[in-house]
């Protein structure tokens, strides 16, 4: 069987005859290829072979190649996809104008007489023909492609068919078309096709298509927008395309979408404003700017519109003043026209001075304008109260922007309390009313304001004290027109109870008015006590405050008022009475001012002749009074012992009080117990009162603070023993580290008055303290040891020099205190121990024996790290030395100032061998 290609024989043979290039002929490397697709033309691996091992030929040796292979397996998908893929690679590189192109598209209109089916050659073809802007060829390709493939593969072309109507160089029309197809394929896209129309100035489509989308309430967008993005556009269109859209209700559809779309209200009004303006219905789009601005409901929305009718006002004027420019221009030759005109001249004579025949109405304008301006005010309140109605406080700001028009105010007022309900009122709606007849008063006009008062009384209020302050109000204008009787009637009408009937058919109802509870409005009530106390007798303000205790309503200021009526007026008993009956009603702590001013004026009036019943008055007050009101009781209790009875019951009150107040005053408490007592006993009496504050549970500081004065007063007393235990009790109170003003106050007392023993004493004490304070305890080393008794030794010696010692007893001190580097120091004797002791030291009432303080130095010498502590036997108090001191005077107070007169001259002698302190001792030495 002949082979369909022909054999390599008859191709070179037949070579010169066509012309062909020697290039083209199959080399001796070919021709096993050759063979085999000789032996097998019509199986595609042959080829294929052929065709990858000359994969490096030129272009027009696999094109000869290709075809010979096409012409043998015309059906070959995988060949055709190949071929065409290498000749649009090879045209790619050329102008759209070179022939490789039509023997391009020459070839795919080869390939798809067999590959109609496969849509990657349509895709291919088609890519091409959009390359080369072969714009009709295209399209009838893309016509024959959606013919050919199934409709399951139409999404393949129709994303390129759309790219060639969207090319600048297609016709409208065509495109229209293209869309309007594609869109019977997929619906969905009309957001696309109506962008094109857009594009395209095609309004009148657009508009009708944006709509049916609108009223499509299955549609959903593939871009992502919303209705209201929609709905705008479609505004939009209508709105700057009024005279190309026709078909449309624009006013129905603008409104429809003001209705539904509440957040773009105001661009919307202004939409539908503009639309009638573009065509030329002025009159109608102000009507509109007017229902715009009467409707929004919000600032934002307000000002949008308000900013559109300024502008579309301010236009319209600026247009008239231009015509009338032009008008004066041309006015001579309108002049010559109307004399040639007979009919305009009989008009003209008939209508000259009517003003309806006044084409200038500039002036109008203007006033339009300003009048648009000057309403601002007003139609921004409006806003504001369509938002809330029953805004009080918006609703006077709207009243003050007519001050100048009495009539508008009226007319305002009149809106406000019909419109405002007074339980939904946010304000207080009753100054509405108080307002309104306030206006007319200011007119002189007492009958109208009495008619609104008496309107104001019949509304039901949501809270008593808004009814009760009309009544006030209106009682206060009839005393301002000097009507007291009218006003006192009024207030008697305001607090009379209400009826039985009347409150069982309220009952019934349900709903019990205000009116109903008027009559218990203390506010109401204070008002009427003070009418009655300015202008009334003194039995009607006592019937007055007695009905108020009766219904309860009282508050301490009234009772306390009224016992002053009655103080004033002598009536004493009456008061106190009231002041019973006011500390039974209120507890505490309204009743302490009751309590405080019975008290301090029954005192002030009976002082010692109803002592008893005083008392019993205070101590059933301060049973009454919590911890921590109970202070200022106390103190007038113990002023009224001190001043009308005994000194020793004002004691016990002091003693009480420390008790029962908290814990917070127990610390002044204790003070004001402590000055009394010794101005009253002496200072020895307040020992005890010391004793039991250090052990009454007082704070740590109180505690302290309480020793340091104790220990003072020990001091002052002489008895420095008593004085150093207290300290060393309040040791245990005050860290060294947070307290040093109490270390400090105790080292200058043992300088003053302590001796060695003491001091290191008071150091090892503090030592102690801190240590058992601090959360980490070290074991220090001797060095260690030594330096801190050295720095208390150098503080020491500075002290004594401020205290002006001599520099040789202070050395010998120094000696003394002073431990050796390696050895003790030597123990002195019995005989030179008095000598050597520290001059500037005093014994705390008891010297140590010779051999007793040999053993403390030994012990001391023997190991420096232990803690020195007195020896306690009883040998040394057979050598006690204890030295007689006279008491002062001022240790027995008021009691034993006689006393101490008689024994002045006798006791004399006694004072000079008194106990001196160091210095002093010294500088007699000296002498």
């Amino acid at each position: 069987m002949p082979s369909p290609a022909g054999g390599p024989v008859a191709v070179a043979a037949a070579a010169p005859a066509l012309g062909i290039s020697p290039d083209m002929y199959p080399t001796e490397d070919d021709l096993a290829y050759e063979e085999e697709i000789l032996r097998e033309p019509f199986k595609l691996k042959g080829w294929w072979r052929y065709l990858v091992a000359r994969a490096a030929a030129p272009f027009a040796k696999r094109a000869v190649i290709y075809e010979r292979a096409l012409k043998a397996l015309p059906g070959s998908y995988k060949l055709w996809h190949a071929y065409l893929r290498e000749r649009l690679d090879h045209a790619r590189p050329h102008p759209i104008s070179h022939h490789a192109y039509a023997s391009l598209n020459n070839t795919f209109e080869r390939a798809l007489a067999t590959m109609h089916k496969m849509p990657r050659v349509w895709v291919l073809y088609l890519t091409s023909l959009l390359d080369q802007r072969l714009l009709t060829r295209a399209r009838r390709a893309f016509d024959r492609a959606l013919r050919a493939l199934p409709v399951t593969q139409h999404d393949r072309i129709w994303p390129l068919y759309l790219r060639l109507a969207s090319l600048p160089a297609c016709p409208v029309e065509t495109s229209l078309r293209v869309f309007r197809r594609y869109l019977q394929y997929d619906p969905s896209h009309a957001e696309d096709f109506i962008d094109f129309l857009i594009s395209a100035n095609r309004w009148q489509e657009a508009a009708d298509r944006l709509a049916s989308v609108l009223n499509d309430d299955g549609f959903r967008s593939v871009k992502g927008k919303t209705r209201h993005q929609l709905w705008l556009e479609l505004c939009e269109i209508l709105t700057k395309h009024a005279d190309e859209v026709a078909g449309l209700k624009v006013d129905a559809i603008l409104r429809g979408g003001i209705r539904k779309f509440t957040d773009e209200v105001g661009k919307l009004w202004t939409s539908l404003a503009d639309y009638y303006v573009r065509r030329t219905l002025y009159e109608k789009a102000r009507d509109v700017f007017e229902e715009g601005v009467a409707s929004v409901m919000t600032v934002q929305e307000f000002s949008v519109v308000f900013e559109a009718y300024t502008q579309f006002e301010q236009s319209m004027l600026a247009a008239k003043l231009e015509a009338a420019e032009e008008e004066g221009a041309g006015s001579e030759g309108e002049e010559e026209a109307g004399r040639k005109n007979g009919m305009d001249k009989l008009s003209k004579k008939f209508l000259a001075d009517c003003w309806l025949n006044d084409e200038d109405d500039t002036d109008l304008r203007l006033a339009r304008f300003e009048r648009l301006l000057d309403r601002r005010p007003e139609l921004l309140s409006s806003v504001l109260l369509r938002q809330n109605p029953h805004n009080v406080e918006e609703w006077h700001r709207r009243v003050k922007l007519f001050e100048k028009d009495p009539t508008r105010q009226v007319a305002t007022y009149v809106e406000a309390v019909k419109t405002v309900d007074p339980m939904k009122a946010a304000g207080k709606p009753h100054t509405l009313w108080v307002a309104f007849a306030k206006m007319y008063e200011k007119h002189n006009r007492l009958d109208s304001a009495e008619e609104i008062f008496k309107k104001a009384t019949q509304v039901n209020y949501k809270a008593v004290d808004h009814l009760a302050s009309i009544w006030c109000e209106w009682a206060e204008m009839e005393l301002r027109h000097n009507n007291f009787d009218k006003a006192i009637e009024l207030m008697r009408q305001a607090t009379a109870e209400p009826s039985v009937e009347v409150k069982r058919r309220a009952a019934a109802e349900g709903d019990e008015p205000v009116q109903l509870k008027v009559h218990k409005s203390l506010k109401l009530w204070s008002f009427y006590v003070d009418l009655e106390e300015s202008l009334g007798t003194l039995e009607s303000t006592r019937a007055v405050y007695e009905r108020i205790l009766d219904l309860r309503i009282a508050t301490p200021q009234i009772v306390l008022n009224y016992a002053y009526l009655l103080e004033e007026n002598k009536y004493f008993e009456d008061a106190f009475k009231v002041y019973e009956r006011g500390v039974k009603i209120f507890k505490y702590p309204h009743v302490k001012d009751i309590w405080v001013t019975y008290l301090t004026k029954f005192v002030r009036r009976y002082q010692r002749s109803k002592l008893e019943r005083a008392r019993e008055l205070f101590d059933e007050a301060v049973k009454q009074a919590p911890p921590q009101e109970k202070k200022v009781l106390y103190l007038q209790y113990a002023k009224l012992e001190e001043d009308y009875g005994l000194a020793k019951r004002a004691m016990n009150v002091y003693d009480e009080a420390v008790r029962a107040v908290p814990n917070s005053e127990k610390m002044s408490m204790y003070e004001i117990y402590i000055a009394r007592a010794a101005e009253l006993f002496g200072v020895p009496r307040t020992r005890q009162i010391y004793e039991q504050a250090i052990e009454s549970g007082l704070p740590d500081r109180d505690v302290m603070t309480m020793c340091m004065k104790f220990a003072e007063l020990e001091r002052n007393l002489g008895e420095i023993d008593r004085a150093r235990a207290i300290y060393v009790h309040a040791s245990n109170y005050a860290d060294p580290n947070s307290h040093p003003e109490f270390w400090n106050k105790w080292n200058e007392f043992e300088i003053q008055h302590g001796n060695e023993d003491t001091f290191r004493e008071m150091l090892r004490i503090k030592r102690t303290v801190a240590a058992s304070r601090s959360q980490t305890h070290f074991i220090l080393p001797e060095y260690l040891m030594q330096r801190d008794q050295r720095l208390n030794l150098d503080e020491a010696v500075d002290t004594l020099k401020r205290a002006g010692v001599p520099e040789d007893e202070m050395a010998n001190l120094e000696r003394q205190l002073a431990p050796g580097p390696s050895t003790a120091p030597p123990a002195p004797s019995t005989a030179t121990a008095p000598v050597n002791r520290m001059m500037n030291f005093v014994s705390a009432g008891v010297q140590a024996q010779a051999e007793s303080s040999s053993r403390q130095q030994q012990a001391a010498a023997a190991n420096n790290e232990d803690i020195e502590l007195p020896d306690e036997s009883d040998e040394e108090e057979d050598g006690v030395q204890i030295a007689e001191k006279s008491v002062p005077a001022a240790v027995f107070g008021e009691l034993g100032k006689r006393a101490a007169e008689n024994r002045e001259e006798e006791s004399s002698g006694a004072q000079e061998n008194e106990q001196l302190g160091a210095l002093e001792r010294i500088k007699r030495r000296r002498q």
